[in-house]
C-alpha cells in the first residue's frame, strides 16, 4: 500500500548510494547478494534470541534491495539479476517469521506457520500475475522503475519491513503481530486473485 510512496521519498538517497557504488566498481548482483547476506544474517540473531540487535542489519539489507536496482539501471541491467533480487527477497522474508519460530517453538511456530502460509499467498499471486501481465505486454505505470509488473495491495514491502521492525522491538508480542499480518496478506491475496480473474477473462 505505501511501497510508492517510499519509492518517491527513498529514491534520492538510494540514487547517490548507487552512484557511489557504480564508480567504486561494484555491480548490481554483488549488492543483491550482500543484502540478502545482511537480511539472513538478521534472521539467525532474531533466531538466537537478539531481536533488537537483528533491526539494523535488517533495515540495510533492505536499503541493498533498493539500492541494486538503482545500480543495475546505471549499468547494465539483466534478467539473471531480476531473477535473483525476485528469489533472494522473497527467501528473506520467510526467514524472519522462521527464526521468530525457532527462538521460542511452544509460542511463536503455530503464528509463524499461518504467516507463512500467508506469504506464500501473497507471493504466488504477486509472481503468477506478473508472469500473465508479462505475457500480455502489461506495464505498471505507478511503478516504472520496476523490471516487471508490480501488482500492489494492502501489504507490500514497506508494510512488511514496518512488522519485521515491530516484532523485533517487541518480540514478546510476535504471535499477536503475526496474526494480524496474516490476516492482512491474506485480503491483499484474495484482491491479487481477484485483480487477476477480472483482468485476465479474455
Amino acid at each position: 500500500m505505501f511501497d510508492r510512496a517510499a519509492l518517491k521519498i527513498t529514491k534520492p538517497f538510494v540514487d547517490a548510494i548507487a552512484k557511489q557504488l557504480a564508480a567504486s566498481g561494484f555491480t548490481a548482483d554483488q549488492i543483491t547478494f550482500a543484502a540478502f547476506a545482511l537480511g539472513v544474517s538478521a534472521s539467525v540473531l532474531i533466531a538466537f534470541d537478539h531481536p533488537l540487535v537483528a533491526i539494523m542489519p535488517l533495515l540495510l539489507s533492505r536499503v541493498g534491495d533498493g539500492v541494486d536496482g538503482a545500480l543495475a539501471r546505471l549499468t547494465a541491467p539483466t534478467d539473471r539479476g531480476t531473477f535473483l533480487d525476485i528469489a533472494l527477497d522473497f527467501l528473506f522474508y520467510a526467514s524472519v517469521p522462521l527464526a521468530f519460530a525457532i527462538a521460542d517453538p511452544p509460542r511463536n511456530a503455530l503464528p509463524a506457520a499461518l504467516l507463512l502460509a500467508a506469504f506464500i499467498g501473497t507471493g504466488t499471486s504477486f509472481l503468477a500475475y506478473a508472469i500473465m501481465a508479462a505475457k500480455r505486454g502489461q506495464t505498471n505505470a505507478q511503478f516504472p522503475s520496476k523490471s516487471f509488473y508490480y501488482l500492489g495491495g494492502l501489504t507490500e514491502g514497506t508494510e512488511t519491513i514496518a512488522m519485521f521492525v515491530g516484532m523485533c522491538l517487541w518480540p514478546q508480542y510476535f504471535p499477536e503481530l503475526a496474526i494480524i499480518y496474516t490476516v492482512l496478506c491474506t485480503f491483499t491475496t484474495f484482491t491479487r486473485l481477484w485483480a487477476g480473474w477480472r483482468n485476465f477473462g479474455s
